[in-house]
């Protein structure tokens, strides 16, 4: 309720370049530990790289994401009857972005198991529906029952994103579905390994052949 509601849009946006590096980093730590598909899938030679990828990504989505997220809060705050000033949404947005490193950090759990990050996504999507109903009755002084009638509807989309997920993994697994898919998410980082090792013994030799063909040019001068 007593977050400022004007002052230019350099302090969001300052907001947002530092959640989205906070959780680029994040990410890009884990994709350096393969903890990420990206990361399984090039081996950790190119983890560095793909991780500085995400990086990059990470801010300049961030960014993109707040003017985009300002105009989808306008819209919110102008059905719940609040205020409809541009960038008092736009701050409003970078606030709730605080969510952002808080799902980078918790994205890495689908791995281990999926439905435990299948569950954490939808926990930490319901926590930022929340901030974002408290955010729109405090902060743009929007009617209370219209926001939270907003905030419930939705809530119901990742609820049924949910279900459907998990009706679509109980029809195409049997009851030893999760651990033939743990089996074959190992198989394919044996896969990965041996390719990443290929890769490094191939640089190394395209390497040791650059450095032999230099030697070679330096003598012939």
């Amino acid at each position: 309720a007593s977050m400022a509601k004007e002052g230019g849009l350099g302090e969001p946006v300052i907001k947002a370049l530092l959640y989205g590096a906070v959780g680029g980093i994040i990410s890009m730590i884990f994709s350096i530990m393969g903890l990420t598909a990206a990361a399984g899938a090039f081996g950790s030679m190119a983890g560095g790289g793909i991780g500085i990828m995400i990086l990059i990504r990470a801010i300049v989505g961030a960014v993109i994401g707040l003017f985009i997220g300002g105009v989808i809060m306008l819209v919110v705050s102008a059905i719940c009857g609040g205020k409809t000033d541009y960038e008092a949404n736009v701050r409003v947005v970078a606030s709730l972005m605080v969510l952002w490193p808080v799902m980078a950090l918790l994205g890495f759990l689908g791995r281990f198991h999926f439905y435990l990050g299948v569950v954490v996504i939808l926990g930490v999507s319901l926590y930022g529906l929340y901030l974002m109903y408290v955010a729109e009755v405090k902060a743009l002084e929007g009617k209370e029952p219209a926001a939270r009638v907003v905030s419930i509807v939705l809530a119901i989309i990742p609820l049924i994103m949910l279900l459907s997920i998990l009706l679509y993994t109980s029809r195409n697994f049997d009851t030893t579905g999760i651990q033939k898919y743990n089996q074959m998410k190992e198989q394919n980082e044996m896969t990965d390994l041996m390719n990443s090792q290929f890769m490094k013994k191939a640089m190394e030799e395209a390497q040791k052949s650059e450095q032999e063909s230099g030697a070679a040019e330096e003598e012939s001068r």
